[in-house]
């Protein structure tokens, strides 16, 4: 029988879809994803379905939208009698394991969200989602210094380094030691570029300068904004560069682990749950349905995928669920086949500067309509013309036949 290719899923947590260098961004510097991008397929319109961090894992490993997939508030946990992707490929024979940051077991919502308390929680074994082997944390944005617990370590356990170095340099050590016998599924989920943008970074990663940023022209200038921006970008960007380099070298180790074994290249898959609006349109942090916060890197390596190749086709990332089953069964994957993508917020998230409202909305390659929770028009834009969102057209008469052709795709939460 031929084995079936491995598979790697890095997922990181507020990374843009701009914020790459092959994206054309002058802050980034990412020369292992300027790489990687040069071996794949770039979905340059690819979104999330949910711009907030537990709706969008739980889409992603489910395949389901929320909050049908059980998660509708911030602190609802994955039900775990759910079917992840986890137990579709361990049912086709795969290895399956899971690295890093979880962010789906029950919380405590009056714990510090930034520090030791999420960070050394433990998830419980029947809660993380049907992994066989499971090493990581539930969140606490602890960007240096992890602690780890799971399937070889019943307590948690601090690593002294830099978060994405660590965790990708022991799912490296993982993938480096599988046998020839059974292919693999792999997560590796990372907290950074998520904030505290002001944490360390490895030596070798030099911060911007805070007047050397460029902004967006959707970025109000001359006040709190275009500063607070600056500040927090020359952070978020020496992230992405630190993280960059973890991932590259733990694709580079999964790649030569594959060559000494005689077995193909793994498919690589590289993403993030969702953006961040760094003062685009006054605005902060993510929840937003705007391009920053919606619209997500996604590239993937092999599954025949042709190298270097750009799809400006809408994808949404719940659909990584049906394409990496169709790979374990050695089939081709329906990604880019879409003519929209839906997006939506289940729920508000009471924590400063996320989106202040419930909102469901489809996107498709030249437009965006958002409808507010009682179905009336939000936000329009004709991403065509206007990629920056400068334009709102939700209340022009002109626009009225094109918002009513786009809210009969957007559905309503029944039939999502």
């Amino acid at each position: 029988m031929e084995r079936r290719p491995d598979i790697l899923w890095i997922v990181t947590t507020q990374w843009r879809a701009g914020a790459c260098g092959y994206a054309g961004d002058p802050n980034a510097r990412t020369p292992w994803l300027d790489r990687l991008a040069a071996e794949s397929v770039n979905y340059a319109q690819a979104v999330t379905p949910h711009p907030f961090g537990p709706f969008a894992r739980a889409a992603l490993l489910t395949g389901v939208e929320s909050p049908a997939n059980g998660v509708r508030e911030y602190f609802d946990p994955l039900p775990q009698e759910t079917r992840t992707i986890a137990h579709e490929l361990g049912e086709r024979g795969y290895e399956t394991a899971f690295w890093g940051k979880w962010h789906l077991a029950r919380r405590e919502p009056e714990a510090a969200l930034v520090g030791e308390a999420h960070a050394r929680m433990v998830v419980p074994e029947e809660a993380r989602g049907g992994f066989e082997f499971w090493e990581g944390f539930e969140s606490g944005f602890l960007l240096n210094d992890p602690w780890l617990h799971g399937t070889r370590l019943a307590e948690p356990v601090k690593f002294s380094g830099y978060q994405s170095d660590v965790v990708c340099g022991r799912a490296a050590e993982w993938i480096g030691n599988r046998g020839a016998e059974r292919s693999w599924f792999c997560v590796v989920s990372l907290e950074a570029p998520h904030p505290p943008y002001g944490a360390a970074v490895p030596a070798g990663v030099e911060r911007r300068e805070e007047g050397e940023v460029v902004l967006a022209a959707n970025v109000p200038r001359g006040g709190e904004v275009e500063a607070k921006a600056r500040r927090e970008l020359a952070g978020y960007h020496a992230h992405i560069q630190a993280t960059d380099t973890a991932v590259g070298r733990l694709i580079a180790a999964a790649d030569e682990a594959a060559e000494r074994a005689g077995r193909a290249r793994p498919v690589v898959v590289f993403t993030s749950v969702h953006g961040d609006m760094h003062g685009a349109h006054g605005l902060f942090r993510k929840g937003w349905p705007h391009e920053e916060s919606v619209r997500v890197p996604l590239l993937v390596r092999g599954a025949g995928a042709k190298r270097g190749e750009k799809c400006d086709a809408p994808v949404s990332l719940v659909e990584l669920f049906g394409a990496t089953r169709a790979w374990a069964e050695g089939r081709r994957d329906e990604l880019g086949r879409r003519e929209f993508s839906r997006i939506s917020m289940p729920s508000v998230v009471a924590v400063p500067q996320q989106c202040d409202r419930v909102w469901r909305g489809v996107r498709t390659r030249e437009r965006k309509l958002v409808l507010n929770a009682d179905g009336t028009p939000w936000l329009l834009f004709d991403l065509a013309n206007d990629p920056g969102e400068l334009r709102n057209l939700a209340d022009d008469a002109g626009w009225r036949e094109e918002l009513e052709r786009l809210k009969a795709w957007v559905g309503d939460e029944v039939e999502r």
